[in-house]
Parts: structure tokens; C-alpha cells; sequence
């Protein structure tokens, strides 16, 4: 699986919209056949950064990049960062989510 983590600095006029701003891009990306997730989250340290989280079996994430709602999103949300954004992207031999052992509840 290809896994992403991206971190995204937005302008502070552009927080409380950013969401809506991205909302097309993740629904789209959400219905692609090789996505397993696309979840975005807001730091409670920096309240002006968004972490999206997000993964895709091997083959898809080239997909993912030529697609239309892709090369959308890269044109619309330029506007509202501070800078460009920080990203890990890797292939990692998961399949999905595993449990956390260190910490077992019932």
C-alpha cells in the first residue's frame, strides 16, 4: 500500500473554509476503486494546519495523481496556504489498519 501523510499550512482567513474548499477533491478521491482512505484532521496545536492522512493499494495512487478532481484540487488550493505542503509518502507493506498492542481495550 501507498501511504501519505500531508501536512498543509493555511492561511488563517481561509481555516474555518478550508474544508469546504477541499470538500469536492475528497468525496471524489474517496470513490476512487484503489482508495482505502482519504481523512483529513486539524492539529490542536497550530489551529491553521490540516494533516490529511491518506492511503491506496499499489497500483492507484498513479491514478489518483492523473486524475481530473487531482489536478483540480492542485489548481484551487494554492490560494489558501501559507506554503507549499510538507509530505511522507511511502510504500509500506500494511494492508490496512492493525491494532495497537501496547494498548488492548477489553
Amino acid at each position: 500500500m501507498i501511504f501519505i501523510v500531508v501536512k498543509f499550512n493555511v492561511k488563517p482567513d481561509w481555516s474555518d473554509r478550508w474544508l469546504d474548499l477541499t470538500r469536492g477533491f475528497t468525496e471524489a478521491t474517496r470513490q476512487e476503486p484503489g482508495n482505502l482512505w482519504f481523512d483529513w484532521s486539524r492539529s490542536v496545536d497550530k489551529p491553521h494546519e490540516f494533516i490529511l492522512v491518506e492511503a491506496f493499494q499499489d497500483d492507484a495512487a498513479g491514478e489518483h495523481v492523473n486524475s481530473a478532481h487531482f489536478q483540480q484540487a492542485m489548481k484551487i488550493m494554492p490560494q489558501a496556504l501559507v506554503e507549499t505542503p510538507h509530505i511522507i509518502s511511502e510504500k509500506i507493506g500494511a494492508e490496512g489498519w492493525g491494532r495497537m498492542s501496547e494498548l488492548t481495550i477489553g
